[in-house]
C-alpha cells in the first residue's frame, strides 16, 4: 500500500533539465545551446556521442558564446524555442 502513496506524491511528468554550451547568441532573447548525450550503441556496445541544438529563452541576454549553462524544458515559446535558462554554470574564458 505504501508504494501507491509514494507514486502520487511524486510528479511523474517532471520537466527535462539539460546542460550544454552556448554556440550562438546572435538573436535577441534567444541563444542556441548544444548538448551532448552519450549513449551505448545497441549492437556494438560502443559509447556514441549525440549532439542536439536547443533554442533557449534568455530574457536578459546574459548568455555569451562558450558559457556552460543549465536549461529546463518549458511550454513552446516560438516555432523552435522550448527551453528556458535555469542558471549559468561557468562563464566563457
Amino acid at each position: 500500500m505504501a508504494d501507491t502513496n509514494e507514486a502520487t506524491t511524486e510528479r511523474p511528468n517532471r520537466r527535462k533539465v539539460r546542460e550544454g554550451v552556448v554556440v550562438s547568441d546572435v538573436q535577441d532573447k534567444t541563444a542556441v545551446v548544444e548538448t551532448v548525450d552519450r549513449v551505448r550503441h545497441r549492437r556494438y556496445a560502443k559509447t556514441v556521442q549525440r549532439t542536439k541544438r536547443l533554442h533557449v529563452h534568455d530574457e536578459e541576454n546574459q548568455m555569451n558564446v562558450g558559457d556552460r549553462v543549465r536549461v529546463q524544458e518549458t511550454r513552446p515559446l516560438s516555432k523552435l524555442k522550448r527551453w528556458r535558462l535555469l542558471e549559468i554554470l561557468e562563464r566563457a574564458k
